[in-house]
C-alpha cells in the first residue's frame, strides 16, 4: 500500500526509526571516521569494500557479498520479493594511493580527504539499515543496499554500470538512489552526459633544424584544439568541451613522433552531445589533412587516434514520478527548500536506461570537497533533520505498512 508522505513521518514506526537515529548519531559519526581512514583510491577500493561487507554481514543483509565489479550488495526482504529499490553509496575517493586519510575533528567539524564525498554517504546507509530494523519497518519492496565502486573520474561509474547490465538484480531495480554529496536543498534529476577522449597525434618525427619542414603532430593538435574553441554549444540545454591535459615528445630539439591531448565533452542532451561528438571527430579529420597538406610528407603523413576513455550517458527522471514527488514532498516536510538540477552521478546509468533515478545528499554540511581540505560539519541538528528527511525520501518510494 502506498502512503503519503505525511503519514509515513506521523506513523509510530517511523518516529522510532527517526528516535533510532537521534540516539545513534556519535555511532554514524565513528563510522564516518573509520570508513574515511580506509583509503579507496581510483580502482583500489578493495580494502574498503571488504570492511563495509562486513559491516552489511554485521547488519543481517541477506545475499551479502561483492560483484565481479566489487560492488559491495546486501539486500533488506520487503514484503513483495519482487521489485526493488536501490540505494547506493560511492566507496572510491578521488585521492591517489598514498594520500594521508586520517581525520581531524575539531569540535563538530571533520577533516580529512574524502570525508564527505563520498564516506558520510557509505555512513549513512549503515544508519538507514539500523534505523529501519529498530523500528521493525516492513517495507513493500525489497530494498538493494549497494556500495559501489568507480564513481570518480575514470572509473567511468563502472561499478553502477555492472549493477545494470550484467548485475543479479538488473531485472528487477525498479527505482535508484545515489546519496552522494551533501546538501539537501538540490536533488539530481538530469544526468549531465560525458564523453572523455585521449586524441593521440603521430608523425615521422625529425631533428628540429635538419628536418624542418616535416609534417608535426603538434601542429596537427594545436588545430584540434583551436578549432574546439571555436565552436557553438548551446546553453541550454547546457554543453560544454575542455582540452585539459596535454603530453607528448622527447626533446625540445626534435620534431615530435607524437603528442597527444585529452577533452572532456559534456551535455544534459544525448543528442547534443553526440552532436558535439561528431564536430569533435570532424576537427580531428580536418586537422589531419591540414597539416599533411602544409607540411613536407616524404618521411611519412600525420594520423590520428581518438580513444574514447569516458562514457557518462546523459538522462533524465521526469518530476512527476514517485521518487521526484516523494524527495520534494519529505525535503520540504523537513524544513528544506528543494529543487531539481543536473550532474554527474551515478544515477546517469539508470536515468539512461530509463529507471527514475535521482542523487540525493547525505546531510549536514561540509566544503572543500576533492581537496585535502575537505570537511564537514556533523552538528547533531541540522544532520538529523537530514537523515530523517532522507530515510522519508526512501519510504516514501519503497512504501511501507503502517500498523
Amino acid at each position: 500500500m502506498t502512503y503519503e508522505i505525511s503519514e509515513i513521518i506521523a506513523s509510530p514506526q517511523f518516529q522510532a526509526a527517526a528516535d533510532t537515529l537521534r540516539r545513534q548519531h556519535d555511532r554514524l559519526v565513528e563510522e564516518i571516521i573509520a570508513l574515511t581512514e580506509i583509503p579507496a583510491p581510483p580502482f583500489k577500493e578493495e580494502r574498503r569494500a571488504l570492511a563495509y561487507e562486513t559491516k552489511f554481514r554485521e547488519l543481517g543483509l541477506e545475499d551479502v557479498g561483492r560483484d565481479a565489479m566489487g560492488n559491495v550488495i546486501g539486500v533488506r526482504r520487503g514484503r513483495a520479493n519482487g521489485q526493488m529499490v536501490a540505494v547506493a553509496a560511492h566507496l572510491d575517493t578521488v585521492f591517489p594511493e598514498g594520500t594521508d586519510c586520517t581525520v581531524r575533528r575539531e569540535g563538530t567539524k571533520l577533516y580529512a580527504p574524502g570525508v564527505g564525498d563520498d564516506t558520510r554517504g557509505l555512513a549513512v546507509l549503515l544508519a538507514f539499515i539500523r534505523a529501519l530494523d529498530a523500528a521493525q519497518i516492513e517495507t513493500e519492496q525489497d530494498l538493494l543496499f549497494i556500495g559501489d565502486v568507480g564513481e570518480e573520474g575514470k572509473g567511468d561509474l563502472r561499478g553502477i554500470r555492472h549493477v545494470f547490465t550484467e548485475g543479479h538484480y538488473r531485472d528487477r531495480i525498479a527505482s535508484f538512489f545515489t546519496i552522494d554529496g551533501l546538501e539537501l536543498d538540490k536533488i539530481t534529476t538530469t544526468a549531465v552526459g560525458s564523453y572523455r577522449y585521449r586524441m593521440t597525434f603521430r608523425g615521422p618525427g625529425g631533428h628540429s633544424l635538419n628536418a624542418f619542414g616535416t609534417v608535426n603532430p603538434a601542429h596537427a593538435m594545436a588545430g584540434l584544439v583551436q578549432g574546439l574553441s571555436r565552436l557553438d554549444v548551446p546553453s541550454h540545454p547546457r554543453t560544454t568541451f575542455c582540452a585539459a591535459v596535454f603530453g607528448g615528445g622527447t626533446s625540445i630539439n626534435a620534431i615530435p613522433n607524437e603528442v597527444w591531448v585529452e577533452i572532456d565533452l559534456r551535455s544534459e542532451s544525448q543528442a547534443e552531445l553526440d552532436r558535439l561528438d561528431a564536430n569533435l571527430h570532424a576537427l580531428m579529420e580536418g586537422a589531419v589533412a591540414e597539416e599533411n597538406a602544409r607540411g613536407d610528407t616524404t618521411e611519412g603523413q600525420i594520423t590520428a587516434e581518438a580513444k574514447r576513455i569516458g562514457n557518462r550517458p546523459a538522462g533524465y527522471t521526469d518530476h512527476d514520478t514517485r521518487i521526484v514527488q516523494a524527495a520534494l514532498t519529505a525535503l520540504q516536510a523537513f524544513g528544506f527548500e528543494p529543487s531539481c538540477e543536473a550532474s554527474s552521478t551515478d544515477a546517469n546509468i539508470p536515468m539512461s536506461l530509463g529507471v527514475p533515478a535521482i542523487r540525493l545528499g547525505s546531510g549536514g554540511t561540509g566544503g572543500r570537497a576533492h581537496s585535502l581540505e575537505e570537511w564537514i560539519d556533523v552538528e547533531p541538528t541540522l544532520s538529523l533533520r537530514g537523515l530523517s528527511a532522507g530515510l522519508a525520501t526512501i519510504l516514501g518510494t519503497v512504501g511501507m505498512r503502517i500498523s
